[in-house]
């Protein structure tokens, strides 16, 4: 669990999901609800490298709620996460095959409202024997974006994100299944969707919206028939391109309000009265001050500065602007403030580096960052922070995709 150790240690949004608990399917005509999903992932994010210890964990109530004032909901999904059976395949005790069934909670724990109110509540639980096995003995992960998970509004969309994120920094990022095992994977019941026609309307086209929005990838499938019927769809996963990244990052940042309509290009912009008249604004910029001007206020308006009193001026600027130079040598350098224009190697700026090496598939790092300043221009001066850190990581991925791996 080094992995989420490492995540959780940059105290970023991004946690990590283990493999196996991605890839572990539903029983038969079972499956998690939205918000059922969503408290899985918190759990996963709050308990982190030491989900496969068998300890207790805890977590805050606030930390679950979205936009409702009571925890009524907290009790339900709780139950649902307990009685929920998933299914891996195993060998039994003569060496045959054979499937095992278990839940992933094992107990749980919460705390009932008093006169603090619910805000101080806090809920407890254990990971069940298999999941904490199937905790360790993961050697993938699926890197999560904690706001992406909050603001999917299909859980078949957060299943398919998880298993797009788990693939998508592979050699071949791609997953292939036939129509059972895509049921059992995104948990959908035997007696919806009979026709795959509706399965596409209803759950694929659906989950692609979310993700191409809200992901750091794009998904697409092709579907391979046996006659007329569907026997297999095979998912692609994409990395986005620097802008798309920047989208993302944007619209993760944005109220939930109006998430659809932004996706389907159905929000209206609506300006100021004086915009729609062609009225401009008057924007008073700041006036520069001659030295000669900044001395000639220091005193009466009706007499001439003296020399000495122009030095102590002078004097007094200079204090100043030392001052200021050396506030500025002791103050920590912000990481990500801005994309260096040379040698990432050379630039002291690790934080590049260490992406680059990481995500640019074995890339030469300066190869990559001078591909990525010719395709950013202009835009790259406007970017900092997290925009600039998604940006950057999002090109090195693309840049894999299109390039491959150097051979």
């Amino acid at each position: 669990m080094r992995v989420a150790h490492a995540l959780a240690s940059k105290q970023t949004a991004e946690f990590a999901k283990p493999g196996k608990l991605v890839e572990v399917r539903f029983v038969k005509g079972q499956s998690l609800s939205l918000t059922a999903s969503r408290l899985l992932a918190l759990m996963i994010l709050t308990a982190g490298g030491d989900a496969w210890r068998d300890v207790p964990h805890r977590m805050r109530k606030a930390d679950i709620r979205r936009g409702h004032k009571g925890n009524e909901r907290i009790s339900d999904m709780l139950e649902e996460l307990h009685r929920t059976l998933f299914a891996e395949d195993d060998r039994s005790w003569r060496g045959r095959k054979a499937t095992r069934r278990f839940s992933l909670i094992q107990m749980s724990k919460e705390e009932a409202e008093d006169e603090e109110g619910g805000e101080s509540g806090w809920i407890e639980w254990e990971f069940t024997p298999d999941a904490r096995k199937l905790i360790q003995e993961s050697e993938t992960y699926a890197v999560l974006n904690r706001q992406a998970v909050l603001g999917f509004r299909s859980s078949y969309a957060l299943k398919l994100y998880e298993i797009g994120a788990l693939r998508i920094h592979r050699r071949q990022p791609t997953w292939r299944c036939d129509i059972t095992a895509l049921r059992a994977a995104l948990g959908i019941a035997p007696d919806v969707y009979k026709d795959f026609a509706q399965l596409r309307r209803k759950v694929l086209q659906t989950a692609k919206s979310e993700i191409d929005q809200l992901a750091h990838f794009r998904v697409e499938w092709k579907e391979t028939r046996q006659g007329r019927a569907v026997a297999e769809v095979e998912f692609r996963f994409e990395a986005k391109d620097a802008p798309a990244q920047i989208g993302t990052v944007d619209e993760l940042e944005r109220h939930s309000a109006g998430r659809r309509a932004r996706r389907e290009g159905t929000v209206e912009t609506v300006r100021a009265d004086g915009e729609l008249a062609g009225e401009k604004r008057k924007i008073r910029l700041p006036v520069a001050v001659t030295p000669k001007e900044a001395v000639d206020r220091v005193g009466s308006p009706d007499v001439a500065p003296s020399a000495e009193r122009a030095s102590a001026v002078s004097d007094i600027v200079r204090h100043a602007a030392g001052r200021m130079r050396s506030a500025d040598a002791e103050r920590p350098r912000v990481k990500f403030a801005s994309f260096p224009s040379g040698s990432l190697r050379w630039s002291g700026a690790e934080e590049f580096l260490s992406i680059g090496r990481s995500h640019g598939g074995g890339w030469d790092v300066d190869l990559i960052a001078e591909a990525y300043r010719g395709h950013m221009g202009d835009r790259l001066v406007k970017l900092s922070g997290v925009k600039l850190q998604r940006s950057w990581q999002g090109f090195c991925e693309s840049y894999v995709t299109r390039k491959g791996r150097p051979g």
